[in-house]
């Protein structure tokens, strides 16, 4: 067993080490890639300072985050003892333990991670209990859902900020788990931090569809330490997330070896065509499934499935009253009146992207300069597209944090690429993404 795993360990470092990666000793191409990430967040934040005081950001106070600056607290010695441990042992176990454990070991690692996160600061709980969230609205829909839904849109200036901004469909999973006696802000943040953290699983099991066993294992400690975790307690951007991410690994691991699924391609389905009525930002994230599709080659069936899964969520809700379309557009006439509208479109044009490069951490920047072709760069090119088509719209001017989640989620994975020729150095890259979430919790005082 000993010899298996010296065995296994060699192979990795012969195959994913610097010589196939990239030319020359560790972090010689991924040097100016690093400057770049590092210039466009020290950037981003003295423009917007400048803006700022110059009245011109006046609801943003720590631009391009929405948030203010704090000074670490006490508490955060929780999340760092997990993050040494974690850095130390979670790249050994998930490159020796049988897959499944693997999986489990990352998911266990990735929900305590984002647990002691939140704790650290204003709570598990606090961020859904504002006036302008989801809960707020569920006496509206009291015991008739079907009815709120007829009326959602004709009513929607009258819902809190997060509900005006978003399709019906938050509010009624909340309703849902509140009826099966989970009511309140504790459990709706149990849910989304489940949910937002298995997001760990269903990528590690999309990768290893599409580039082997490997390279998943490669990945798991980069998805379970990421920075993003800081925007996945709690948000429900991060149950998107997780709904997004299985979406497409019932998908491609479905449809495995070009073998007909019909069920996993229906779950996939609904899960996929669920997200439009989640999130009106997510229409761009279904270029990711279609490109897992393309990549993992899924039969004809299994597409036709998840094909069926979609327009029967389409179906169901068209048949409850609610039209997508017109939901875009009450959504829209609301942000038109929004403060938020009026942020300067240039400045955010590239704010945007410093606040993704700050969730997805410097490693992911090292890595996308070394990833070799194949599917799982595609993926990841796939999420950048999808993240840059929103923000050329203009429509997510700001307030990115919890927008960006379901999308850094898979551009993450290009930090197993990061430059590593020893178990250390490897250590070392998963350590300042770990430093990354740290300092954004620790500094960052966030309504998420």
């Amino acid at each position: 067993m000993i010899t298996h795993f010296r065995r296994r360990v060699r192979s990795l470092r012969a195959e994913y080490g610097p010589s196939r990666a990239g030319a020359g000793p560790d972090g010689r191409r991924s040097g100016p890639a690093l400057v770049v990430w590092a210039s466009l967040v020290a950037a981003a934040f003295a423009a917007g300072a400048v803006l700022h005081a110059l009245g011109m950001l006046p609801i943003d106070h720590l631009p391009p985050l929405h948030g203010h600056f704090r000074t670490p607290p006490p508490s955060l010695a929780a999340p760092l003892l997990l993050a040494v441990l974690a850095v130390a042992a979670l790249p050994a176990l998930t490159a020796r333990l049988r897959f499944g454990a693997a999986l489990l070991v990352a998911y266990g690692t990735a929900l305590a991670w984002t647990v002691l996160l939140a704790v650290s600061g204003e709570g598990l709980a606090r961020p859904l209990t504002g006036p302008y969230e989801y809960l707020a609205v569920l006496p509206a829909v009291g015991d008739d859902p079907l009815g709120w839904l007829a009326s959602f849109t004709e009513r929607l200036p009258g819902y809190p900020t997060h509900v005006r901004g978003h399709p019906p469909l938050p509010v009624l999973v909340l309703w849902a788990l509140a009826r099966v006696g989970l009511p309140g802000p504790f459990w709706a943040a149990v849910l989304v931090v489940v949910v937002g953290c298995s997001a760990v699983v269903a990528v590690a099991l999309t990768v290893r569809r599409l580039a082997g066993e490997e390279i998943a294992r490669l990945a798991l400690p980069y998805l379970a330490l990421s920075p993003v975790a800081v925007w996945i307690a709690t948000s429900m951007d991060a149950f998107f997330a997780g709904v997004g991410a299985w979406g497409v690994a019932l998908l491609v691991c479905g449809g495995a070896g070009g073998r007909a699924r019909v069920l996993p391609g229906v779950a996939a389905g609904v899960l996929l065509g669920a997200l439009p009525y989640l999130s009106y930002g997510l229409v761009p994230y279904l270029l990711i499934p279609v490109v897992a599709a393309f990549a993992a080659r899924i039969s004809r069936a299994t597409a036709l499935a998840c094909l069926a899964g979609t327009a029967a969520v389409t179906a169901a809700f068209t048949a409850g009253g609610f039209l997508w379309p017109s939901g875009v557009l009450a959504t829209h006439a609301e942000w038109a009146a929004d403060p938020g509208a009026a942020r300067p479109y240039l400045y955010f044009l590239v704010a945007n992207l410093a606040v993704l490069a700050l969730l997805t951490g410097p490693a992911t920047a090292a890595g996308l300069v070394r990833m070799t072709p194949g599917g799982v760069r595609a993926l990841v090119a796939a999420a950048i597209v999808a993240v840059l088509a929103l923000d050329v719209s203009g429509v997510t001017k700001g307030e990115v944090e919890r927008i960006w989640v379901p999308y850094a989620t898979w551009i993450v994975l290009a930090a197993a690429w990061s430059p590593r020729s020893q178990g250390v150095q490897g250590r070392r890259w998963l350590a300042v993404q770990a430093l990354t979430g740290l300092l954004l919790q620790g500094l960052v005082i966030s309504p998420w």
